[in-house]
């Protein structure tokens, strides 16, 4: 099987063939992902949550996210592996570029970042510096203070506006990759069609690139709070390999996400 790089994606993109990504946080389980067929693997500071139990992802370390792309990557052979830069890893480019070495030393094939207009040079340091950078715009959970929740964020038009230009802004910036999350399916749209980069969505409706989910609750397993742009395919289906095809089946042919989990 091919390797899937930023490069596939783009042309993923340029071809409309839609892609999948989830998160994956040990071996065995990236091992399934990937022979399956899902193209992007996160190893998401979303671990903060379904793995340590915390309330929120704020007290993930650098060196969590370094340990569980290590096992990762022992994992995969086919698909891309994005690795998250926890909260406060990258408050300055200095931290940024050390961090960021540190996750792409444990085998990521990219780093994640949460945020718009102030990490602009931050980006572009990074992708000057070899490392590429996925951007993250929307409901981005490291803010959820500041947010007051995780809530639906560009709902009004100046937020929207305001989140669409950014997206361009970190696009020339140098960023290969975007995820948006929680924000509205018509905005999400938007994005896409202005970015030549791809587009991943999650809980940002069906006109996205690619989609991602957190595999706890693809697999129904997480505890407490079921984000509502989720979907159970264990449930559906009743085995774990054949959940992961039918979330692939389901993004491939642009019937996940249905109306139900999105926003308007």
């Amino acid at each position: 099987m091919s390797k899937i790089t930023g490069s596939t994606l783009l042309k993923f993109k340029q071809e409309n063939k839609k892609f999948t990504a989830l998160t994956a946080y040990d071996a065995s389980f990236a091992s399934a992902f990937d022979s399956e067929g899902v193209d992007v693997l996160l190893v998401g500071d979303s671990m903060g949550m379904v793995l340590q139990g915390h309330s929120d992802t704020l007290p993930v370390s650098v060196e969590d996210i370094a340990y569980h792309t290590r096992c990762v990557r022992r994992g995969i052979e086919r698909a891309l592996l994005i690795a998250d830069m926890p909260f406060m890893s990258y408050a300055t480019p200095e931290q940024a570029m050390t961090n960021a070495s540190t996750l792409m030393k444990a085998g990521a094939n990219m780093v994640k970042i949460e945020g718009g207009h102030w990490l602009l040079s931050t980006v572009t340091q990074l992708t000057e510096r070899g490392i590429p950078v996925c951007a993250h715009l929307g409901l981005t959970p490291q803010s959820v203070h500041v947010f007051g929740g995780f809530k639906v964020q560009g709902r009004d038009a100046d937020n929207a506006d305001r989140i669409l230009k950014e997206a361009k802004a970190l696009e020339a910036a140098g960023a290969q990759l975007l995820v948006v999350e929680c924000i509205p399916a018509t905005l999400a749209k938007a994005i896409t069609d202005a970015l030549t980069i791809p587009v991943i969505g999650i809980g940002a409706g069906n006109d996205t690139n690619g989609q991602i989910l957190v595999m706890h609750d693809v697999l129904g397993i997480s505890s407490g709070y079921i984000p509502r742009f989720s979907k159970n395919y264990l449930k559906q289906t009743g085995e774990i390999r054949s959940a992961i095809r039918a979330y692939i089946e389901e993004v491939s042919q642009g019937t996940f996400p249905s109306p139900e989990h999105t926003f308007s």
